[in-house]
């Protein structure tokens, strides 16, 4: 397996599918929660069944499904699953995007729309693709490869096993979903169907980092009942809901946001705030890889909630919180085999790897949940969720090498 053999089954795949537009919506509930989705789910319908694959469907709520038959002589190897997801992420718009091929990087400053610029200078990962071939988004549009870079990772994985039948497998499940970005937590998969032992997700960063281990998620809408008189007589009466949902939202410690935590700190991050002086809300995302600090989160929303109505008398708020996905790390580590194939795959290739905690999610989070163990591979991508995103040519051809040899040692 050389990259340039690589490149040609991937490249072309991921420049084409970042052309469609799948932003999701979270604001919406139904699944998918964007047509798009449904546009590049067709389209990876009819590569899959190109490919030779078995079983190709999407489902009604635009899961694509696909499955690999064993090599002869492998049909009792265990079956494993790769997963990726459609949607892009609705932060930046994912919407006409012009993915911009740059061959042999000279390792200079690259200027994009909007006078925004990608600094080798302040990203020691671009500095050391000179040299090589990256592919970046033109500065208007986020890029995509969060997670399309995924998919064609697969599914370049997929037509190099179609054309080189010497290497023998086991069988293969293959699961694109939508609404990743969302955070529903694969709501409609047909879990009943899924034949996997185990699955690896492809929706990671640099090469050679390997997850096991993402944050506890919680979700929590929280709503303001404002007391209303006409302003110019408000003294002492009027509690003013738009004002109770700012004051909340600024009591949420700023040490610990998304903005000043890495690594295994947790965080709180408001993430849309509307109202008026009748009534606001407030939606918080909570964030921890430790199951009892998030216990003190949700305890701290409801000390919050306290401390807004006793500064506005006549104010309610009501906090309501839920579960979006939970840290797979402890179900991954009930089966070992799983992990010790990976790590298996990268030294084979000669990739060094890194474990790494994720500070988000993936389908991989609840499905682990759901009893099928999904480490979650690196595919290139950096910047995630922004303009300046842009994957590495060489590092999107060593993650589809890793999904090709992980087939094969899963069929030995």
């Amino acid at each position: 397996m050389n990259d340039r053999e690589i490149e040609k089954l991937v490249v072309p795949r991921f420049l084409n599918f970042v052309r469609y537009d799948t932003e999701s919506n979270r604001h919406c509930e139904e699944t998918p929660s964007t047509q798009g989705q449904w546009d590049l789910a067709k389209i990876l319908r009819d590569e899959l069944l190109v490919l030779g694959l078995k079983n190709v469907r999407i489902t009604s709520h635009c899961y694509v499904l696909a499955f690999l038959p064993a090599s002869e002589g492998k049909e009792t190897a265990p079956c494993i699953g790769f997963l990726a997801h459609m949607d892009t992420a609705s932060d930046v718009s994912g919407k006409d995007v012009q993915p911009q091929y740059v061959r042999n990087y000279n390792g200079r400053k690259i200027k994009l729309a909007d006078d925004l610029y990608l600094d080798p200078a302040k990203e020691p990962d671009l500095a050391a693709q000179r040299g090589k071939d990256i592919i970046h988004s033109d500065g208007s549009t986020l890029l995509g490869a969060d997670d399309k870079a995924g998919i064609a990772e697969i599914l370049g994985a997929l037509e190099y096993l179609a054309t080189n039948p010497s290497i023998k497998h086991g069988p293969v499940e293959i699961i694109f979903t939508p609404d990743e970005e969302t955070g529903k937590g694969l709501p409609e998969l047909p879990l009943g169907e899924i034949k996997s032992a185990a699955c690896y997700t492809l929706d990671g960063g640099a090469m050679g980092e390997i997850e096991t281990e993402c944050f506890n998620a919680w979700k929590a809408d929280i709503e303001f009942k404002g007391n209303v008189i006409h302003i110019g007589a408000a003294r002492g009466i009027l509690a003013n809901a738009a004002l109770m949902a700012a004051s909340y939202a600024v009591l949420l410690p700023r040490s610990e946001s998304p903005e000043a935590t890495d690594g295994y700190y947790g965080y709180y991050c408001p993430m849309e705030i509307s109202g008026d002086l009748e009534s606001a809300a407030l939606e918080v995302f909570l964030r921890d890889f430790d199951s009892e600090n998030m216990k003190h989160k949700l305890s701290a929303l409801e000390t919050y909630a306290k401390t807004v109505e006793t500064q506005f008398p006549g104010g309610r708020v009501i906090v309501k919180t839920w579960p979006q996905y939970y840290n797979m790390k402890s179900k991954i580590d009930e089966k070992p085999d799983v992990m010790k194939k990976l790590k298996t795959a990268l030294d084979n290739l000669g990739i060094e790897w890194q474990l790494k905690p994720i500070r988000g999610g993936t389908d991989g989070s609840r499905l682990t949940e759901l009893g099928i163990p999904t480490p979650n591979i690196f595919t290139g991508g950096r910047n995630f969720h922004s303009r300046l995103e842009w994957v590495s040519v060489s590092e999107m051809c060593a993650a589809s090498k890793v999904v090709i040899e992980l087939i094969r040692l899963w069929g030995e």
